[in-house]
């Protein structure tokens, strides 16, 4: 049997989650999914060939609300709890960029629609497919969705994702939009589309009352940074010398990062600024992490205008995006720039430094605009 509502209710009894109707509604549409899949035949077997066709696969579930409602703690849940080998869990961008490799791959054959052959091959050995952060916000991707995913889900998959938005409100306002809308229906006949909008915000509650902008660069505000680390991820401290990292393909070039977990990625400023980076690097990061931690912000004046411009680019893709930037430093935003050319243009960063420490701009979900 599952236990994605019992591991629900354990947290709920432990304090670690505050009782919330909507997180408990989809704890119970989980479980059902969870033990529906336990229950189908598994792919490829007697049961599953006999049919002739892939079987009709369970309805999937479609989790959708604001920032820290607990979207990907619960689709965790699931994917911990049931007990299927033929599962996936990724995040919709590293999904699309590994689709659009395939789908270049497959025009290179010259053998007609590429669709097809690279949707087969996605859901092949797959009885459960789980997005974290499903965002849209480019036409190539909005092109291509609805043929593709019916076409994965035709090979009996179920699909459980998490977005910010409801299903009506991706690509909201895109070029060709029009193309886009069989997916938003699709979408609505596959899923089960569940918000979860209660008044907790989760991941803002277990940051507390921590200063966002820390001074100066110090062991102490080093172990600060670490702890908020591992209370939004939920990965046991203890286990810290076994934190993920993650590499990102980014215009043909290689982006390492130190530590990426749920949504969260760590880094230091040598690394994002030290080196030579460019906006589409920003962007990649700015769209791919709800919350940046950055390390080792030193003073920046005319000594070191390469790395203070791309600072720059840095805090205007995260703030677009509104990402939360946890970060330490040598000095306050205010101070941080404090003479030399380029001070002036240095302005507006320092402005939107200030604003992504309120309480309106740490409430507001990742991508909204």
């Amino acid at each position: 049997m599952t236990q994605v509502l019992a591991r629900y209710d354990a947290l709920v009894a432990a304090g670690e989650l505050r009782r919330d109707p909507d997180q408990a509604a989809a704890a119970r549409r989980l479980d059902t999914l969870a033990r529906e899949l336990e229950q189908g035949p598994r792919k490829g077997s007697i049961l599953w060939r006999l049919a002739g066709k892939p079987p009709q696969a369970p309805r999937g579930v479609y989790l959708w609300g604001g920032v820290g409602r607990g979207k990907s703690m619960l689709m965790d849940l699931l994917f911990g709890a049931v007990k299927i080998e033929r599962k996936r869990r990724v995040h919709f961008h590293e999904f699309m960029i590994e689709v659009h490799s395939r789908i270049a791959e497959e025009r290179k054959k010259e053998a007609g629609d590429p669709i097809a052959p690279v949707a087969k091959a996605l859901a092949e050995d797959l009885r459960l497919l789980a997005f974290d952060e499903m965002v849209i916000n480019n036409t190539a991707d909005a092109m291509i969705l609805s043929r593709l995913f019916t076409a994965m889900m035709a090979e009996g998959l179920s699909v459980v994702a998490t977005s910010n938005r409801p299903p009506q409100d991706l690509y909201k306002d895109g070029l060709q939009r029009d193309s886009f809308l069989p997916f938003i229906a699709l979408l609505k006949d596959k899923l089960d589309v569940l918000p979860l909008n209660g008044p907790t915000d989760y991941r803002r509650d277990r940051l507390g009352v921590m200063d966002m902008w820390l001074v100066p660069n110090s062991p102490a505000n080093t172990a600060t940074l670490s702890a908020a680390f591992f209370r939004l991820t939920d990965y046991p401290p203890e286990d810290r010398a076994h934190v993920p990292t993650e590499e990102i393909e980014v215009q043909g070039r290689t982006l390492h990062v130190p530590k990426s977990l749920k949504g969260v990625a760590v880094f230091s400023f040598r690394r994002l600024c030290g080196e030579p980076r460019g906006a589409a690097d920003y962007l990649a990061i700015a769209r791919r992490y709800h919350t940046v931690i950055m390390v080792g912000i030193p003073r920046l004046g005319p000594e070191n205008r390469n790395e203070a411009a791309r600072f720059v680019t840095l805090i205007d893709a995260l703030y677009e995006h509104k990402v939360k930037l946890l970060a330490m430093a040598d000095a306050a935003p205010i101070d941080l720039y404090r003479e030399g050319d380029g001070k002036f243009e240095f302005e507006r960063t320092v402005s939107r430094l200030m604003e992504m420490q309120s309480e309106e701009y740490l409430a507001l979900g990742h991508g909204e605009a």
